[in-house]
């Protein structure tokens, strides 16, 4: 019996210890479980919205003629003309045409191609209605891209211009597409795309938040081969 009552007492004081040590570990910081959570930091996922145009959005009114003049600093070259597409007769000015495709050219290739001319009539018209501001390109012709981009096939650009909101640029845009055109939206970047689609392809609209150095969100690919590539580039004249 009295070995019995020695074991327990034995047994209270070693507990007792242990919890003691527990409760030392916990206030020293050395040795109690750590309860608090490592913060997460959601990483942002770049968000493509697209649809079509519908016909009832689409442009009926003829387009006015632009006056022609277009301002534009290329930002990835730091280079920038001032031109007029249109010679004094209202025919296009080959020579500055030509001038234009060298700014649209292939940033990483350095490659030059014709640009669509009713591209940079584009381009004139919307200089023209922002006051006649300098108008940046983001990006041209882009000879290192899928050829569904119309980028590839120098039909497209993007651009911002500096004191104006790409929402109203955006806005603009879409009043001038009488049907083919893609406009699209990059709040992230701040520039707004503007393109001719293919032959027989209907107007698009997107907004696309992926920001620089991000890949693009892009849609599902579509399985009909993208058809419609610019001529050679043109040779600036006399």
């Amino acid at each position: 019996m009295r070995r019995s009552v020695l074991l327990l007492a034995l047994a209270f004081c070693l507990g007792s210890a242990s919890v003691a040590g527990a409760e030392k570990a916990t206030a020293d910081g050395t040795s109690a479980p750590s309860k608090s959570k490592k913060k997460k930091h959601k990483k942002r996922v770049a968000e493509f919205r697209g649809h079509g145009a519908s016909k009832d959005s689409l442009r009926t009114d003829p387009l006015d003629k632009p006056s022609g003049d277009i301002w534009l600093h290329v930002e990835n070259l730091n280079e920038e003309a001032h031109v007029n597409i249109y010679k004094e007769d209202g025919s296009f000015d080959e020579a500055a045409l030509a001038k234009l495709d060298e700014l649209f050219r292939c940033v990483r290739s350095g490659e030059v191609r014709a640009v669509r001319p009713d591209l940079y009539e584009m381009l004139s018209r919307i200089y023209d209605h922002f006051g006649q501001k300098r108008v940046d390109l983001i990006s041209g012709f882009r000879f290192k891209e899928r050829n569904s981009s119309r980028h590839y096939h120098a039909s497209a650009m993007d651009i911002r211009i500096k004191g104006v909101s790409i929402k109203d640029m955006y806005s603009y845009a879409e009043s001038l597409d009488a049907g083919n055109m893609g406009i699209g939206l990059y709040p992230t970047s701040q520039f707004v795309h503007v393109d001719f689609r293919a032959p027989g392809e209907p107007s698009y609209r997107w907004t696309d938040t992926s920001g620089p150095g991000e890949p693009s969100a892009k849609p599902k690919k579509s399985k009909k081969k993208s058809t419609g590539r610019t001529q050679p580039a043109r040779k600036p004249t006399s």
